[in-house]
């Protein structure tokens, strides 16, 4: 009797890896470790999609030019970003981060990361208000409470 449990329950996992692939839940798993160990208060930018390519940088700060030679996002790290990731806290009115195509003063078009979203994992489907896409086009960012983002969230 104990054999025939074992075999039928080695058969079911067989069948469930055959429905359910895992690809998909590798490309979260990555992002979900990454805030994970990201510094409460802080967000996040990665290199390319699902938190790879290499971490951009992050802070719990503002940084108006990622461009530039200051701040946590410097020189290459401007429109580079594919990921990004807040981990806000609740001790602040601030739960959004706002995230620019333009520097400086905080201009161009711009998108809100939700702190209740944790993260947007693959940016190509999503676009700032001035309808350009996010992917690879980010200069600068901002913390801000959601109802400074003008209904433009990220997914």
């Amino acid at each position: 009797m104990r054999k025939s449990a074992a075999m039928l329950a080695a058969a079911g996992a067989v069948v469930l890896g055959v429905i359910v692939p895992t690809g998909s839940a590798n490309a979260s798993t990555a992002c979900d470790n990454a805030w994970r160990v990201l510094p409460a208060g802080s967000m996040a930018a990665y290199k390319d999609a699902n938190c790879g390519g290499g971490l951009l940088g992050q802070t719990p700060g503002d940084d108006s030019n990622w461009g530039n030679s200051q701040g946590a996002f410097q020189g290459s790290d401007t429109n580079a970003a594919s990921s990004v990731l807040n981990h806000g806290t609740t001790d602040t009115s601030y739960t959004a981060v706002q995230f620019f195509n333009g520097t400086g003063t905080y201009t161009g078009g711009s998108s809100c990361l939700k702190r209740s979203e944790v993260y947007a994992d693959n940016l190509t489907d999503d676009y700032f208000s001035s309808g350009y896409g996010i992917n690879d086009e980010i200069s600068s960012h901002r913390w801000v409470p959601e109802s400074s983002c003008g209904g433009y969230f990220m997914s």
